[in-house]
């Protein structure tokens, strides 16, 4: 069994749902990026969903563009991200834990070598954001080489020729949108999404987490009820980063009450 299909099935028994935290790794630096993803897993995240700094990151609003460019500016690079991504996973083998980022980061060192990397740093999955199912051929193949789930966005928009491929290729997880767009707690979510929900069942795709403009408990609650196995939140996170950026300990603090919040909300 993957880390996700234990979460899942861990979860389940429990009656719960899933959250998971979106956080750029490096910002604001590297230093306080690994005591904000230790915050994020000890105030109750079930996975981790992690960028890597890209200078022109095309899905994301100007929230998460600024994690971008503060992680970039503090001197973050790619092998940094996997050197924290390390330590994480050394410290909680049982973690999910997921990359969400772009194709530039993956072809500028091959993609055989990117994906060997992502497995040597403990990393489950990879959903690539600028790469849709009729493009990921060789991401997928070289994906499976390195026993690492391949993510797919299913968007509101989606044929079900789209949904049907979004089902075969992943593994691990469904990354369901809430709502077309960029990311960002500025638009919020858009239910409902139970149509979408009962094409992938039928698809028999990977449980869904519900993402994009996830800013609330009631939102989580929400996403479960339309029947979501969970419920993905980035811009609202790294907001908190962005406001406290210059008070370490209130922003590890406002972090986990966050987090704690949007936890409880996964409890049926």
């Amino acid at each position: 069994m993957s880390r996700y299909e234990k979460m899942f099935a861990r979860l389940n028994e429990n009656n719960q749902g899933a959250f998971v935290p979106f956080v750029t790794v490096g910002d604001p630096n590297a230093e306080q990026s690994y005591q904000i993803m230790e915050a994020l897993v000890e105030s109750g995240a079930d996975a981790l969903e992690l960028g890597i700094p890209f200078s022109d990151p095309l899905a994301d609003g100007p929230t998460i563009q600024g994690a971008n460019i503060r992680a970039l500016e503090s001197g973050v690079t790619p092998d940094i991200c996997f050197e924290q991504i390390g330590k994480i996973r050394a410290k909680h083998p049982d973690l999910p834990i997921g990359l969400l980022m772009y194709a530039n980061l993956v072809y500028s060192r091959g993609i055989e070598n990117f994906y060997e990397r992502c497995a040597k740093a403990g990393i489950d999955s990879v959903l690539i954001a600028d790469v849709p199912t009729n493009e990921s051929s060789e991401f997928v193949a070289a994906a499976e080489k390195f026993g690492i789930h391949p993510i797919f966005i299913a968007p509101p928009t989606a044929s079900d020729e789209t949904l049907q491929q979004v089902s075969k290729l992943g593994g691990g997880y469904t990354y369901l949108l809430s709502r077309a767009g960029v990311t960002g707690t500025e638009t919020k979510a858009n239910m409902p999404v139970d149509h979408m929900l009962d094409k992938l069942k039928q698809f028999d795709a990977p449980p869904a987490l519900l993402g994009f403009g996830i800013s609330e408990p009631a939102q989580v609650k929400l996403a479960l009820e339309s029947g979501a196995a969970g419920a993905i939140s980035g811009s609202a996170v790294v907001k908190i980063i962005e406001t406290h950026v210059e008070q370490p300990q209130i922003m590890l603090e406002q972090l986990a009450t966050f987090i704690s919040s949007m936890k409880d909300a996964t409890r049926r």
